[in-house]
C-alpha cells in the first residue's frame, strides 16, 4: 500500500495542476486564480495568473478577521538588550498598516522597491509586511553587510526608500549601521528620496537633514489598507552571491510564494496552527524570509524573532533557554549551530537544564549535515531531527523528510527525500540519467513547483544561462549527489566541491563524513587543491572539541587511516590539519573555495559574507607552516 508522502509525491508530479490547485483553495484570495500554470514561455512559468492576493493580508488580517487576533504571532528575543516583547497578530496588524501609511507618504507605491538594512528587531518585521501591503518590492540586505557591497544592491534595486538601524548588536560588540549606509550612498550614483532611521540607545545617529527621518516620524501616519496585487506580481527581491562576483536578484512572486509556504508548514514541518516555529536565522537570508516571517503567519503560527547569535557565545544552552522560555515546537537551524553546540557542550548537560517538554522536532538545512552531528543531536533531544535540502532561488525545500505527510525512516547525513512537486534526477555532464547510487548533477524537471523564484531581477538573459542553459528542460542546482534505490536523495556537496584526482571524480562531502565521525572531532572541512602529478589532492582541516588537547602529529594519522578504510586509497587523503576554527559566511556556510585558494596560492578576496575575517590569517598561517602552497 503506497503512503501519504508517495501518493501525494506522484500527484504533484502526475498531475501538477490539480495538486497546486487543491493548495490553493487553502489561502486567502481575493479572487481565486483563472488558470493555475502558464507553460506558454518556459522556463518563465507563471502561477495562478488572473488570482488577485496580498501577501499582508494572508499573513495578518485574516487571521484578525477570523477570531485570531489576540493569538501571539511573533515573539521577539533579544538577549544583547535583555527585551522579551510579543506581538498579537492584531497588534502586529495596526502597527504594519501604520507603517504602509508611513511609506505612502513617502512616495513609495506598487512595484517600487524599498531596500531594509536591518537588525533582527520588529522594526525589520513589520517594514517587510508593510511593503507587502501597498505593493512595494522590498530587499532585504543582511544587517552589517560591508558598504560596498549593500552600494552594488542600491545600484541595482534603484529603491525610492532606504530603512535602516543606528546599529545592530552582536553578542557584547555594536556595530554602527549608518557609517555603513552612508558609506554606500556615497557609492552609489542612484540615491532614494528619503532613509528611515530606528534609533537604537546603544548607538543613537545624528541624521543627515532633507534625507534622513526617525522610524518615528515614518509611523507618524494614518493606516492603510491592503492593496488587491496580481498573483504574478513581485513581492521580493533578495539577492544571492554570484559566480561574476555580481549578486544576483532573485525575484518572488506573491501568489506561487504564499500558496507553497502556507502548504510546506503543515505537511513539510508538521506544524498547526497556534504552535510556535522557531527558525533560527537571519532576515537577511532566505531561511529568515519563509520561516521567520512569511510561512508561519500565513499558517498562524507563532514564530521567534532572535536577536544576538544563538550559538558560539560564552552560553551553549542559548538554544534550550528560547526553546524552553517559549515552548517552541519546532526549530529550523544550520548544522553548523549544533557542530558549535556539540563542541562546547559534548556531554549535553546544558540541554538537561531546561523543560523540552513541548519541542518534538528538529529542521536541519543550510549546508551538508553530517552523520555524527545529526545522531549526536538525536541522542540528546530525543526528538527526530531531519536533514533538508534547499536554495535562495527556491524559497523552500526542494528535499526534506515531510514530517507533516508522512514521517519516514530518517536516514544519517544530507539525506532527503524529493519534495512533492520537485521532479529531482542526477544526470552526468552530457545529460544522461545516471543510476542509482551513482553521484552526477542535480537537476529539477521544468516546471519548477510555485514558491521558486520566477527571474533574476531586470536579468531574464542570466536567468536562462545560468539555470536553464545547461540541460534544456532542466533548473541546474549546481549541487552534486545520488539518489540511492530506495529514493533517498544524497546531497554531496556543491559542485564545485567534486574533486578530480586522477581521474576520479570523489565527493569532499564523503570524507567530510568520516573525518566528523571521529570521536575527537567537533567539526571539519576538506578542500581539493592543485597537484602536479594527480591534478587534485583532498586537504583536511579539524576543529576538535572543548577540552581535547592533540597535536596535528598524534591525531593525522588516525584521520587518514579512517578515510582509507571507509573510502579507499584511492582518495588520496594524506593531509589534516588540526585549527581552532573554520571560516564561515554568517550564515554559517564553511568557506572551502576560500581555503582552496589560500592553499593554492591564489589570489582571492575576502567575501563580503565573512563572519570573522582574521579566521583567514590563522588558516593562511597554518597552510604555510605545512608548505602550502606547494606549487
Amino acid at each position: 500500500m503506497k503512503g501519504d508522502y508517495e501518493r501525494a509525491y506522484r500527484d504533484s508530479i502526475e498531475d501538477t495542476e490539480t495538486f497546486w490547485g487543491k493548495a490553493a483553495g487553502e489561502v486567502p484570495w481575493f479572487r481565486a486564480p483563472d488558470r493555475v500554470l502558464n507553460r506558454d514561455r518556459p522556463p518563465f512559468y507563471r502561477w495562478f495568473e488572473g488570482g488577485s492576493v496580498n501577501s499582508c493580508y494572508a499573513a495578518l488580517d485574516t487571521h484578525c478577521e477570523n477570531g485570531r487576533g489576540d493569538r501571539v504571532a511573533l515573539i521577539y528575543d533579544s538577549p544583547v538588550t535583555d527585551i522579551r516583547k510579543k506581538y498579537t497578530y492584531r497588534e502586529l496588524r495596526d502597527l504594519v498598516a501604520i507603517c504602509a501609511g508611513g511609506l505612502r507618504n513617502l512616495g513609495v507605491t506598487k512595484g517600487d522597491r524599498v531596500i531594509i538594512y536591518m537588525p533582527m528587531i520588529p522594526e525589520a518585521v513589520i517594514a517587510m509586511l508593510a511593503c507587502a501591503r501597498i505593493g512595494a518590492v522590498h530587499s532585504v540586505v543582511f544587517g552589517g553587510f560591508a558598504a560596498r557591497e549593500l552600494a552594488t544592491r542600491i545600484e541595482d534595486a534603484k529603491p525610492r526608500v532606504i530603512i535602516s538601524s543606528s546599529c545592530g548588536i552582536e553578542v557584547a560588540r555594536i556595530i554602527p549601521y549608518k557609517p555603513l549606509l552612508d558609506g554606500a550612498l556615497g557609492l552609489c550614483s542612484h540615491k532614494p528620496s528619503a532613509c528611515v532611521i530606528v534609533q537604537r540607545p546603544q548607538c543613537p545617529v545624528k541624521l543627515h537633514a532633507g534625507l534622513d527621518i526617525s522610524w518615528g516620524d515614518l509611523m507618524d501616519a494614518a493606516p492603510v489598507p491592503c492593496v488587491p496585487l496580481a498573483a504574478t506580481d513581485p513581492l521580493y527581491l533578495l539577492y544571492t552571491s554570484g559566480t561574476t562576483g555580481k549578486p544576483k536578484g532573485v525575484l518572488r512572486d506573491n501568489g506561487g510564494h504564499l500558496v507553497a509556504l502556507n502548504w510546506s508548514m503543515k505537511n513539510i514541518y508538521g506544524v498547526s496552527p497556534g504552535e510556535v516555529f522557531w527558525a533560527a536565522s537571519d532576515i537577511g537570508w532566505v531561511v529568515g524570509h519563509s520561516y521567520i516571517v512569511y510561512g508561519p503567519l500565513f499558517y498562524g503560527c507563532t514564530s521567534i524573532l532572535y536577536e544576538g547569535k544563538s550559538v558560539g557565545t560564552p552560553d551553549p544552552g542559548a538554544f534550550w533557554r528560547v526553546i524552553s522560555e517559549h515552548g517552541a515546537s519546532v526549530l529550523f537551524c544550520a548544522p553548523t549551530a549544533f557542530r558549535a553546540i556539540r563542541k562546547e557542550d559534548p556531554d549535553g548537560s546544558h540541554i538537561r537544564k531546561y523543560d523540552l517538554s513541548r519541542f518534538r522536532m528538529l529542521f536541519l538545512a543550510g549546508e551538508r549535515c553530517d552523520p555524527d552531528t545529526l545522531q549526536w543531536a538525536e541522542a540528546q533531544l530525543k526528538v527526530p531531527v531531519i536533514d533538508h535540502w534547499w536554495q535562495t532561488e527556491t524559497g523552500w525545500a526542494i528535499g526534506a523528510n515531510c514530517a507533516g505527510l508522512e514521517l519516514l525512516p530518517v536516514r544519517p547525513g544530507s539525506c532527503t527525500k524529493p519534495v512533492p512537486g520537485y521532479d529531482i534526477r542526477v544526470l552526468d555532464a552530457q545529460g544522461s540519467q545516471l543510476p542509482a547510487g551513482e553521484t552526477g548533477n542535480i537537476v529539477v524537471k521544468l516546471p519548477l513547483p510555485p514558491g521558486c523564484f520566477t527571474t533574476l531581477y531586470n536579468n531574464d538573459a542570466d536567468y536562462v544561462k545560468t539555470y536553464f542553459s545547461a540541460y534544456p528542460g532542466y533548473y541546474l542546482t549546481s549541487d552534486a549527489g545520488f539518489i540511492d534505490t530506495d529514493g533517498y536523495l544524497w546531497i554531496m556537496g556543491r559542485t564545485d566541491d567534486i574533486i578530480n584526482i586522477a581521474g576520479h571524480r570523489l565527493s569532499t562531502g564523503a570524507m567530510e563524513e568520516v573525518l566528523a565521525s571521529h570521536p575527537d572531532v567537533a567539526e571539519c572541512a576538506v578542500a581539493g587543491v592543485h597537484d602536479p602529478v594527480k591534478g587534485e589532492v583532498p586537504l583536511g582541516f579539524v576543529v576538535l572539541k572543548a577540552g581535547v588537547n592533540r597535536m596535528r602529529q598524534e591525531i593525522e594519522p588516525e584521520l587518514i587511516g579512517m578515510v582509507r578504510q571507509k573510502i579507499g586509497p584511492i582518495a588520496s587523503f594524506k593531509t589534516a590539519a588540526v585549527v581552532k576554527r573554520l571560516p564561515k559566511t554568517r550564515s554559517g556556510k564553511i568557506l572551502r573555495g576560500t581555503i582552496k585558494k589560500i592553499a593554492d596560492g591564489v589570489p582571492y578576496t575576502v567575501p563580503a559574507t565573512i563572519d570573522d575575517p582574521a579566521i583567514l590569517d590563522e588558516i593562511t598561517a597554518t597552510l604555510h607552516g605545512m608548505g602550502y602552497p606547494k606549487h
